[in-house]
C-alpha cells in the first residue's frame, strides 16, 4: 500500500478531464516560511482559487507521528517511522485527516502529537520517505504546497515558489490569537518566545532547515490582508502561466 494519499472530493470528478496535462506538466507552488507567517491559510485559499489540491506536509507528519502514537511506537526509532510512514494510510479528503480510514483531524492539533511531532520530522530516513511520497502526489496533479523546504528540497523546479515572511511579534499575535481561540491560556510573551526557539531550531536543522530558495518570491505578511497576499500569489501563478505559454508558442 502506498503511504500517504492525497485525496479531494472536489477535484476527484475533474481527474479525467486534466490528466493528459498533469502528465506533462503539473501545476507546484510551493509556499515555505516561518510558523505564523500565514502559509496555511494562503496555500488553502490560494488552491481553492486554482482548483488544485491543497498539501499540508505539517499535517502529514502530524498524522504520522499520531499513528506511531496509537502504536506505541518509540518516536526516536526513526527506522520504524520510516516503515510506517511507506504503510499506513493517510487521506486529506475535503478538509478531514484521515489515518487509516479515522478522522484524526482534532487529534493531530493536540500538545501531545504537537510535541510527537519534532522527532517524526526531524528524522532525516522519515524525511526521505515523506520526500518521496510527496513527490509522487506531485506528479500526479496541481498542487499548492506548504511547509518549510517545499520549494528547496522537495520540489526544486516548482511552477512557483514563494517564501512567506513576517515580524517576529506580527507572527506571535497571529498565533497567540489562535492559542485564545483554543483557550490554551498561554500569554502572548509565552509564545513569543516558543516561536523564537522554534525559528532558531527551524534555521539549524541538518534536514530539511527553514530558508527561502534562491529563486522564491519573498512576501512579507505584516501589512497585508490574507485577501491581498491570496491576490499576489493569483497574479504571480498566473504570470508564470502566460510566460509558459509563450515559451511553448
Amino acid at each position: 500500500m502506498n503511504g500517504l494519499l492525497l485525496l479531494s472530493s472536489s477535484r476527484r470528478k475533474h481527474k479525467g478531464r486534466s490528466e493528459a496535462r498533469n502528465l506533462f506538466m503539473p501545476l507546484i507552488v510551493t509556499l515555505d516560511g516561518p510558523a505564523g507567517a500565514g502559509k496555511s491559510s494562503a496555500a488553502r485559499a490560494l488552491a481553492a482559487r486554482l482548483n488544485v489540491h491543497y498539501m499540508d506536509t505539517g499535517a502529514m507528519y502530524r498524522a504520522l507521528a499520531w499513528a506511531a502514537m496509537q502504536r506505541g511506537y518509540a518516536l526516536e526509532n526513526s527506522a520504524l517511522i520510516a516503515e510506517l510512514a511507506r504503510e499506513v494510510q493517510i487521506v486529506f479528503d475535503t478538509g478531514r485527516v484521515l489515518v487509516d480510514g479515522t478522522d484524526v483531524s482534532a487529534e493531530i492539533r493536540s500538545e501531545k502529537v504537537t510535541a510527537a511531532t519534532r522527532y517524526v520530522a526531524d528524522a532525516p530516513a522519515v524525511r526521505e520517505v515523506m520526500k518521496i511520497i510527496q513527490r509522487k502526489i506531485g506528479s500526479e496533479c496541481d498542487i499548492v504546497t506548504e511547509g518549510r523546504d517545499q520549494g528547496t528540497v522537495v520540489f526544486p523546479t516548482a511552477t512557483v515558489k514563494v517564501f512567506l515572511t513576517a515580524s517576529a511579534v506580527h507572527r506571535a499575535k497571529r498565533r497567540h490569537q489562535e492559542e485564545v481561540v483554543r483557550g490554551s491560556g498561554l500569554t502572548f510573551q509565552e509564545v513569543l518566545e516558543s516561536q523564537s526557539v522554534r525559528d532558531a531550531a527551524d534555521i539549524a536543522r541538518p534536514v530539511g532547515a527553514l530558508v527561502a530558495a534562491v529563486d522564491a518570491v519573498v512576501i512579507e505578511t505584516d501589512s497585508l490582508t490574507l485577501e491581498e497576499v491570496v491576490e499576489c500569489l493569483v497574479s504571480l501563478v498566473e504570470e508564470t502561466r502566460q510566460a509558459r505559454g509563450k515559451h511553448d508558442d
